[in-house]
């Protein structure tokens, strides 16, 4: 038997003679049970928590003010800095390294994903290989390699393979610039990971889905590019953005080769001056707001997929 709520109940409000509630007919009276002790309702209290939130917040402060005043700290180097034409132009650098390398991971990962998937053993094992190699070597490394690749190949060269024929050769390090070297190993690497995300999404989509299209008609391939890859998008959307602000503070190693980005700029400005402090304090006040500008992106891309997800669902009757 369903039972009914009354907006205007009070679990504190006194009983009637008779077991009654006032206003309420005895069959309503009946169904909470006339008769009972009379119950009171009181909120849980979660002192400990209040206690926890008021000591994180001093904590905070103490540490703020801390370096607010400390004496080492000029703080006029930090606001002369802080727009300076060459952080902004490292700034500018960083979000072009972040958004084409992550555009390459993203492609280079569906590719492999769709290889991982795929009933040819080549594309399989070159897929595996590649996402074992990637992940399996440090980012820094794989930096340094991109950097030096001008110490491998000093030429590059087009011509007609195992003949002595040349029809095109240009400098590598013409050809693989600081900027070309530092997406090649962002991007590369972002592929392997990236990779397993869309890899992750696609498994998320029932099995029974493929099958459908395929009884449709459809081939493989037609099966994961319109109906699979469609429904594991909402999946995918979320580490993605994980990984796209993972990447944006990874590009900071590519300071290592002089990659021009904002860690390598902020780095020549304090080799100069010798105010290092103030000058990391610049960059990391810069990777702080592009890296909440990324997550305010997410959230709102996240909850539009969320609510178009919704919307595709079907109903449910109430019984």
């Amino acid at each position: 038997m369903a039972l009914k709520l009354r907006k205007d109940f009070d679990l504190t409000m006194p009983m009637a003679p008779g077991g009654q509630l006032p206003g309420d007919s005895a069959g309503e009276s009946e169904a909470f049970g006339v008769g009972a002790p009379q119950i009171e309702a009181r909120a849980v209290r979660h002192i400990g928590q209040w206690v926890a939130a008021v000591v994180i917040l001093a904590l905070l402060g103490m540490l703020a003010a801390a370096v607010y005043q400390n004496p080492f700290i000029d703080h006029r180097i930090i606001g002369k800095f802080l727009f300076a034409h060459l952080i902004l132009k490292g700034v500018t650098v960083t979000i072009e390294l972040t958004v084409i390398s992550m555009v390459m991971g993203i492609v280079i990962g569906i590719a492999l994903a769709l290889c991982r998937e795929t009933h040819n053993v080549v594309l399989q094992k070159f897929a595996g290989f590649y996402i074992w190699v990637f992940r399996g070597t440090p980012l820094l490394v794989q930096i340094l390699l991109w950097g030096n690749f001008g110490l491998l190949f000093r030429h590059l060269d087009l011509g007609i393979p195992f003949t002595h024929l040349v029809a095109f050769s240009v400098s590598t390090n013409a050809v693989v610039t600081v900027f070309v070297a530092s997406i090649l190993a962002l991007g590369l690497n972002e592929g392997a990971y990236m990779a397993e995300v869309v890899r992750g999404g696609i498994l998320s989509v029932d099995s029974g889905q493929v099958d459908a299209a395929t009884s449709l008609g459809m081939t493989h391939s037609q099966a994961m590019r319109r109906v699979v890859i469609p429904q594991a998008t909402r999946v995918i959307i979320p580490p993605t953005g994980n990984e796209l602000i993972n990447l944006l503070k990874a590009s900071s190693l590519v300071s290592v080769i002089a990659g021009g980005d904002l860690l390598t700029v902020t780095e020549q400005i304090y080799s100069q001056n010798y105010r290092t402090i103030e000058l990391l304090i610049v960059a990391s006040l810069w990777y702080i707001a592009v890296t909440t500008v990324a997550n305010i992106g997410q959230h709102y891309l996240e909850k539009r997929f969320k609510r178009s997800s919704s919307r595709m669902a079907p109903k449910m009757e109430r019984v």
